[in-house]
Formats: C-alpha cells, structure tokens, sequence
C-alpha cells in the first residue's frame, strides 16, 4: 500500500482512498474531480456556481420518497499532557442511506505539526482534521473512528467542534443543527458526546 506525504509531514494510504480525496478537494475548490482516466475539465462541481463562490447557501434536491441523511456522531474525548484520544461512531438517524462522509474535526487550539493520523482521515489546516466515515446505512451505525492528536504544550482544556462537511450526495438539510461541540478540560478523564 503506498503513502503519500502532505499537509506538514502528514501521510495517509492512498488505496481506496482516492476518490474520496477528490471528492474533498472538489468540495474545497468547487470543481468536479474527474473520473479516473477522463480528462480534467475544470468544470464546476455538481451544484456549485460557475462563478467559484461557495454553495453553503444552496439547498440540495430532495431525495427519492422525500428521504434524507440525518448523521451524528457518539462517543468520547480525553485531554491529558497536550494529548487528544478521541473515539466516535458515526450514525445515520436518517432515512436515506449514505454512499460515504466526511466529518471535520475543530480544535480551538492548533495542532502539533506532526500528526499520526489513522487511515481515512486527513490534516485540514492548522486546527482541523477531515475523517471519512464510510458507508452508512438508513438508521444505521457506522465503523468506530478513533485517533490521538497532539497539541503544543500543555492547554487546561480543548473544545472540540464535529460537523458534517460532505455527505456523498444524500440530502441532509438538518446539518446546521446537527453540529456538536464538546469541552474537553485537561483532566484525563473521557467527555461523552
């Protein structure tokens, strides 16, 4: 399995995981990721403006019989010494199924430069990491997704921010609300969510 290098020294496994970088960098610019061995076009992603401004006020279609995602995310964090432990599962309260994810990750402090980050998730800027979720079934669970980051020095306490930045698709028009924050102190002890 081969890795590549990014985002600070970062690394991920490329196999499997490429359309899913596509389709985030597609999210991030706007533009459509071709498919693989068609030509780039530069073509404005599907619901995105041909201009390049962002979509965030956009509503999307509603999906066949009126169904939708509706995901959250369940588990906990720890802070102890400058170290995050976070494990959560994702879940679909919704009726429509989801093909695949993408959660961001917020810290309110900046994380380390060198992060140790597990397959499927990927640095997004200073404070930020992207995890895929997976497949998620109408009202289903979702694969536990767990990691470790570092913070520089020691901060007493972390709040932590989990939305849903990409939802492969499915019609989730409750994201605003579903968004979940978490304060973290440096304790050692789990904070469930």
């Amino acid at each position: 399995m081969g890795r590549v290098r990014f985002f600070a020294g970062q690394s991920f496994a490329v196999r499997g995981y490429a359309v899913w970088v596509a389709a985030v960098a597609g999210l991030v610019t706007g533009v459509a990721a071709p498919a693989f061995g068609a030509p780039a076009t530069g073509a404005p992603a599907a619901g995105a403006p041909a201009s390049g401004t962002p979509v965030s006020g956009a509503a999307p279609a509603v999906g066949r019989h009126g169904s939708e995602a509706g995901l959250a995310y369940h588990g906990s964090a720890s802070l102890s010494a400058g170290h995050v432990d976070l494990a959560f599962t994702p879940r679909n309260h919704g009726t429509a199924a989801v093909a695949d994810a993408t959660v961001r990750l917020r810290w309110s402090e900046p994380l380390a430069d060198r992060q140790e980050l597990p397959v499927g998730c990927a640095r997004s800027g200073r404070q930020a990491v992207l995890c895929r979720t997976g497949a998620l079934a109408a009202d289903g669970v979702g694969e536990r997704i767990a990691l470790r980051v570092r913070l520089p020095g020691a901060p007493p306490e972390v709040v932590l921010d989990l939305d849903t930045v990409w939802v492969g698709g499915a019609v989730d028009r409750a994201r605003r609300e579903e968004r979940q924050r978490v304060l973290v102190l440096d304790t050692g002890d789990p904070y469930h969510f």
